[in-house]
């Protein structure tokens, strides 16, 4: 058998003995600190979305900066030297 926080608000305002007030009233204390947790627990979850959206962003900003870094590791490419100075015919 399950109720909602209001069904035991009203079981309360019915029932007349003090022990089953008393009962409704830590039932509704248990509703009442159940909806805290739920809220808690959703600014917690979104919270934890927001940390992980900026992780992903951070990681790619890393893959950015490591790929730069490995181009600067990468010795340049080779230049032809190209000789100066008088040629003779033969060389060509």
């Amino acid at each position: 058998m399950a109720f909602t926080e209001q069904g035991v608000a009203m079981l309360s305002s019915v029932l007349g003995s003090k022990k089953a007030i008393s009962v409704n009233i830590q039932v509704i204390r248990v509703f009442s600190r159940m909806r805290q947790l739920l809220i808690t627990s959703k600014d917690i979850l979104l919270k934890l979305e927001q940390i992980e959206r900026k992780t992903d962003q951070h990681d790619d900003d890393f893959k950015v900066i490591f790929a730069y870094l490995k181009e600067l590791l990468e010795p340049p490419p080779a230049v032809p030297v190209r000789k100066i100075g008088f040629k003779h015919a033969k060389d060509e």
